[in-house]
């Protein structure tokens, strides 16, 4: 007859091996961002601000339905061939449930068309040039109204009426300036031109000729990448014009300098200098986590809010299956730092609102202009037709081949 120990040792054996063997795995959580290459300079923070959301829900809430995050982090290489691969592989291979990532458009639209292919998910975190929507895919950015076409009232109104258009050679830029090419007609205001330079370039002499040449009051900016910080020092060089830029946020001011970049303009939806608790909050267990001398940014809050609203909607539908998040997610609203923000149902786009931010000398912005409300989503800007949209990137795409 065993001893009362012994009694116990077997209940406590049997407990013990009941919790291992109840215990659920993990729920992988693919990050697709470049690692290397020109567009590491800025998504390389993208997977710190994910890394902080999957502490943050595997700390306070166990992970999701009581489910640890483990994030599969992997490189895309500034190369959209290479996202479109690495896309395959973390749904194929490294099972992911659900994959947040890209920067550039052209990017995303060369791993499109594997989520849908797949029907799986992806989490997008950049402003961007609109015209897209898919069941697959939560824009967490700016679309145009939301970014582009608010900010040429007020520089209008404060900086000049007539405007250089400089962008690297991709659609985004290209789309963008688009847009802004028959708004500001209509506002009364001049385009005298635009000019592109490749990804990566560092080359500016054809774009500070281009400055000298037409003498613009404002100047916008669709750079990407590091090519930002040649532009900025050339730049430097010239009598001083305002640049509006809609791909320059805190991380980067830093990396450029930021005695280059001070009394330019950024425009975004997020800044770090937004003073709410919510925002004091976020900012404070960022730097707890990566250094105080760490910058936050649009896109990487957009990273961030992100995940959240997955892991909010993982619980609403109690699965992490791809269509149950699709189909709960249309219901969703969350407390982010840049505000109060809500999925559109009808285009998995965010309701959020405009700010417009002053570069200062210590890297940060003072916003100077915000909308009054958060403001609804139009990937497809109502002055045409979303038929008309579809031919013109028919077109560009054509141009590309």
């Amino acid at each position: 007859m065993p001893s009362l120990i012994h009694l116990l040792l077997i209940i406590f054996v049997s407990l013990l091996t009941q919790g291992c063997e109840s215990q659920q795995p993990p729920i992988r959580v693919g990050v697709l961002h470049s690692l290397t290459g020109t567009m590491a300079f800025s998504e390389k923070p993208l997977v710190d601000a994910l890394t902080l959301a999957a502490e943050e829900l595997n700390r306070q809430k166990g992970g999701v339905l009581g489910r640890r995050i483990e994030l599969v982090i992997v490189d895309g290489q500034s190369d959209e061939t290479q996202f479109a691969l690495e896309a395959e592989r973390l749904i194929t291979e490294e099972k992911v449930a659900v994959i947040f990532g890209c920067w550039t458009s052209s990017c995303r639209k060369a791993i499109k068309p594997v989520i849908e292919k797949h029907q799986h998910l992806l989490f997008y975190p950049l402003q961007y040039e609109g015209l897209e929507q898919s069941p697959d895919i939560i824009y967490t950015g700016a679309t145009p109204n939301q970014q582009i076409i608010p900010s040429l009232p007020w520089a209008l109104k404060n900086l000049g009426t007539s405007f250089l258009l400089i962008g690297s050679d991709y659609i985004y830029p290209r789309t963008a300036n688009t847009i802004i090419k028959e708004i500001l007609p209509i506002l009364k205001g001049k385009v005298l031109g635009e000019h592109y330079i490749p990804l990566g370039a560092t080359d500016m002499h054809a774009l500070m000729q281009a400055i000298e040449k037409h003498q613009p009051d404002v100047i916008i900016n669709t750079i990407n990448g590091d090519s930002n910080i040649p532009f900025f020092k050339a730049l430097k060089q010239l009598p001083f014009i305002p640049v509006i830029s809609y791909s320059i946020a805190e991380p980067e001011l830093q990396q450029i300098d930021p005695q280059l970049t001070e009394g330019h303009y950024s425009v975004w939806n997020y800044f770090q200098s937004i003073d709410t608790p919510r925002n004091q909050l976020f900012t404070k267990l960022f730097k707890q986590r990566f250094g105080q001398h760490r910058t936050i940014s649009d896109p990487m809050e957009a990273s961030y809010i992100g995940l959240h609203l997955w892991a909010k909607a993982a619980k609403q539908a109690k699965s992490t299956q791809a269509q149950d998040i699709k189909n709960a997610i249309n219901y969703i609203s969350l407390n982010a730092p840049e505000g109060r923000v809500a999925v559109n149902a009808k285009n998995h786009h965010l309701w959020k609102t405009t700010r417009i931010g002053l570069a200062l000398d210590n890297g940060q912005f003072e916003i100077v202009w915000q909308s009054n409300n958060p403001l609804k989503p139009q990937p497809f800007p109502h002055y045409k037709s979303k038929f008309q949209w579809q031919t013109y990137l028919l077109s560009q795409q054509n141009k590309a081949r």
